[in-house]
């Protein structure tokens, strides 16, 4: 089961083409509030479900769902899943998350994210990821620190990630260069730091929008030697 957790893990708001598969942290449009609750949600169909570099669904397709209630303070919790390569006869992965966002100039996300996998309840973690981004003419730029305390289905083992990603938006037109790059140390990558960038470009298409991304990872464990193999992701998502 140790390989279970490591594969799993340390490979889940998703490196997707538009927006890293990362639950309310990263993903999503945003609608306007009719009053003090909205909802948002929508759903992905990606070629490939890459976490931060590594391939989750075996390098075959993905569907991903979402769904976030936000109050105008600013607090948000929500549930993002997605179907991944069978482990342990487990094959969905389900992530359920809540945090507190805002700001202007400079915005903020804290949140935390419990990753379930539903029959496999040996694997399920908590992680605590902190956000900061700002938009400079055209660019919007953002970090994130993510941390997985020590817990049981860890090894009792903590973990680090910290990312940096960067969208630059074209003028008068729907689309956008769309780039990342994250460093992993811990629990996760069994000793040894590990590396995931990915670029690409999305296009959006009223509520649509459409990516395509190279993702890449240095990290080749015994645990995923063929799923971190460089690839190229295509996405098609729908939000509301």
């Amino acid at each position: 089961m140790r390989n279970s957790i490591l594969k799993l893990a340390s490979l889940s708001v998703a490196v997707s083409a538009i927006a890293m598969s990362a639950p309310a942290f990263a993903q999503g449009e945003t609608t306007e509030a009719a009053g003090p609750i909205s909802l948002t949600g929508g759903v992905a169909l990606v070629s490939d479900y890459r976490f931060r570099g590594v391939s989750l669904s075996g390098k075959d397709f993905a569907v991903q769902p979402y769904l976030t209630v936000s109050h105008e303070s600013g607090l948000y919790v929500g549930a993002w899943g997605s179907n991944i390569s069978e482990n342990d006869g487990n094959d969905v992965e389900l992530d359920l998350y809540a945090g507190f966002s805002g700001g202007d100039e400079i915005t903020y996300d804290i949140g935390a994210t419990y990753y379930v996998y539903p029959g496999v309840s040996n694997v399920n973690y908590v992680e605590f990821t902190g956000k900061v981004g700002s938009t400079m003419g055209p660019a919007t730029v953002g970090v994130q620190l993510s941390y997985v305390p020590s817990q049981g289905n860890t090894g009792d083992e903590d973990n680090v990630y910290v990312a940096t990603n960067a969208t630059i938006a074209l003028p008068n037109s729907p689309i956008s260069i769309v780039g990342s790059l994250g460093v992993e140390d811990g629990a996760f990558t069994a000793g040894s730091k590990k590396l995931d960038w990915s670029l690409g470009m999305t296009a959006a298409i009223s509520d649509f929008t459409l990516g395509v991304s190279y993702v890449d990872t240095n990290r080749r464990t015994i645990f995923a030697s063929k799923d971190s193999a460089a690839g190229v992701v295509f996405t098609l998502s729908y939000g509301f």
